[in-house]
């Protein structure tokens, strides 16, 4: 299958990161390089970009669909959280500016195979990195309940987390889990019908939960924005674009606290801990995709960009 994913916020995301022609760029999660090629044709001569992923599939299709561009882009598979070292390697001090696009991506989702998918039947995978010894299948199989009860409670935010995380142990007491099709199902079974009339498909949450604890991305993300706002220059800007409540809490919460770091006591006249503001919010309130966007593509609706922009 071929990689597809229609970049969601596009246009707002390469205004908000005000390019400079003669910049050097950073696509933390690369996909399949749609935002990259925009950045790209925004570029001079002398601009570069540094394309970040750690899916394969991803690093072959943007490969291939940002050749055009020469030795204007370099890709390296990796996961963002490793920006310092890659920076580092390629001899890089300071970007002029970052994106992360945290959503996975439609291939991934439309590939059965992948394991990503409560609609497509495959086996049991998640993994973003299939170098990752540790599956979707393992995390099911070997949790014990309360495990699994507090990751669907806290990362898939799912009232029903108890009784699908019972389900979950009493089904593999029978057999192994290890499809996408049977935990579906299982977990649709722990809902109760009424419930599932009138709400998404029941899975959703559960699967998302599982990607989460998988991937380790709410952990990636939080340890990672304050590292990315460093290696800014001066006016640089850090575009993150989430599609969840977690992720969006995690990037608003560092940037008010790169913002303001200061941790004096309110009523003290000046500040004594040292700490000093690293840059501004430019997004007071996250940007959200228009009507049309959501039309076009039913995946942006929940999508939320916000922008910080460095302050030496």
């Amino acid at each position: 299958m071929e990689f597809n994913h229609k970049s969601v916020l596009l246009d707002e995301t390469i205004k908000g990161l005000n390019i400079r022609p003669d910049g050097v760029y950073v696509d933390g999660t690369l996909g399949g390089g749609g935002h990259s090629y925009h950045i790209l044709q925004a570029l001079g001569e002398k601009g570069r970009l540094i394309g970040i992923d750690q899916d394969e599939d991803a690093i072959r299709a943007a490969t291939e669909r940002l050749a055009e561009f020469g030795d204007k882009v370099t890709i390296v598979r990796d996961n963002y959280c490793h920006i310092k070292s890659v920076l580092e390697d390629l001899g890089i001090d300071r970007v002029d500016g970052i994106i992360l696009d945290l959503g996975v991506s439609s291939y991934q989702l439309d590939t059965g195979a992948r394991g990503f998918s409560y609609m497509e039947d495959g086996p049991l995978d998640m993994r973003m990195d299939n170098r990752q010894e540790i599956s979707a299948e393992d995390i099911v199989n070997e949790y014990d309940e309360m495990r699994l009860y507090r990751m669907i409670r806290d990362y898939g935010e799912d009232k029903f987390a108890k009784n699908i995380a019972k389900h979950i142990v009493n089904a593999r007491k029978k057999s192994r889990i290890t499809t996408t099709h049977q935990l579906s199902e299982i977990i649709k079974a722990a809902i109760p019908m009424k419930v599932r009339a009138n709400k998404g498909h029941p899975a959703k949450r559960t699967f998302q939960a599982i990607r989460i604890e998988l991937n380790r991305e709410l952990d990636v993300l939080e340890n990672s924005i304050d590292t990315m706002i460093d290696y800014l220059n001066e006016d640089g800007r850090l575009c993150i674009i989430t599609f969840h409540s977690l992720e969006d809490r995690i990037v608003k919460n560092r940037f008010r606290k790169n913002e303001n770091p200061c941790e004096c006591p309110p009523d003290f006249p000046v500040c004594v801990c040292g700490k000093h503001s690293k840059g501004r919010v430019v997004t007071r309130k996250p940007i959200l995709p228009s009507e049309r966007e959501i039309t076009d593509n039913s995946r942006a609706k929940s999508a939320k960009l916000r922008i910080f922009e460095r302050a030496i």
